[in-house]
């Protein structure tokens, strides 16, 4: 029905047919053909929508009914495959009802798909780094290397991950600085988000003070911190003396931590020896502080 509106009209237009265009413009069956193809249209796009907030929430329903279950892989890579199941689903409806929209105005869809493919395979040869990039960010994405809020290290760049896309990921410093990094020049990942970190204090204790009564109090406050922080995992441990100086021995603390939180963790320890020992008439020197992510838990 559409084509023959559009022949018709191609007709009007060639000829410059004044009396012929009077005629197509306030012709009922016109206005009824037009009405019907914007309400096809219209169908489509409800549709689409429709079938892209079904198929949404069956997603969400499935990855729920796995988050509940007694056997699942990391709560990470689920979100992550989720949104990236969710975007396809998306992608995919929208381009059928982009297709099924040019066949109303009778568009060739068949030869439109073909062009693209051979346009597609020429773009290809010629931005080689950029079709790299992509199959780069969707492995990324697929095998969860690492995801948006972990810190890691990427060559010269360290930070949280600020962003993940097909093409560049984003990586935001400390201190501010963000960079972008195309995701075929990424190599070697060291994600500290993914397991325990360890948490590293050296403790200087004067000869002045008995060894033996420093370390019993030292002990009493890592077994009363245990149930205080939630960041820590199971009790921080007194390793002993690591060194010794012309005037004091040095005591190391070692704390597992969940990821990132090392940091926060060292000083609570440091912080809460220096106060816990000076009540106690043990004073030291302030606790120096060693920390470092646990790459092997």
């Amino acid at each position: 029905m559409t084509t023959k509106i559009v022949e018709k009209l191609k007709e009007i237009v060639l000829n410059e047919d004044t009396e012929k265009i009077e005629k197509f413009i306030f012709n009922n069956e016109t206005w009824i053909e037009i009405a019907v193809v914007g309400v096809r249209i219209v169908f489509i796009i409800l549709l689409s929508m429709f079938l892209v907030k079904l198929g949404k929430s069956v997603i969400r329903k499935v990855f729920k009914i796995k988050f509940k279950g007694p056997l699942r892989k990391e709560e990470r890579r689920e979100r992550t495959l989720l949104k990236l199941l969710e975007n396809t689903l998306t992608y995919v409806i929208y381009f059928s009802a982009m297709l099924s929209i040019l066949s109303e105005f009778s568009i060739n869809v068949r030869g439109l798909l073909a062009g693209a493919g051979v346009l597609g395979l020429a773009v290809g040869f010629g931005a080689q780094s950029l079709v790299k990039d992509v199959i780069s960010g969707f492995f990324i994405l697929f095998e969860d290397q690492f995801s948006v809020g972990d810190y890691v290290q990427i060559g010269t760049a360290e930070g949280i991950v600020d962003e993940i896309g097909l093409r560049t990921t984003k990586i935001k410093s400390s201190t501010g600085e963000l960079f972008i990094l195309p995701n075929g020049t990424i190599g070697q990942v060291v994600n500290f988000s993914v397991k325990n970190s360890l948490a590293i204090v050296d403790v200087t204790i004067p000869f002045e003070i008995k060894l033996e009564d420093a370390e019993k109090a030292i002990d009493e406050f890592l077994e009363k911190m245990k149930d205080e922080d939630p960041d820590l995992m199971g009790v921080p441990k007194l390793v002993g003396a690591r060194d010794f100086t012309d005037t004091a021995a040095i005591e190391r603390v070692i704390a597992e931590t969940k990821p990132m939180r090392h940091f926060d963790v060292a000083r609570k320890i440091s912080i809460g020896l220096k106060q816990y020992l000076t009540e106690r008439d043990l004073a030291i020197p302030y606790p120096t502080i060693v920390s470092k992510s646990l790459d092997n838990k």
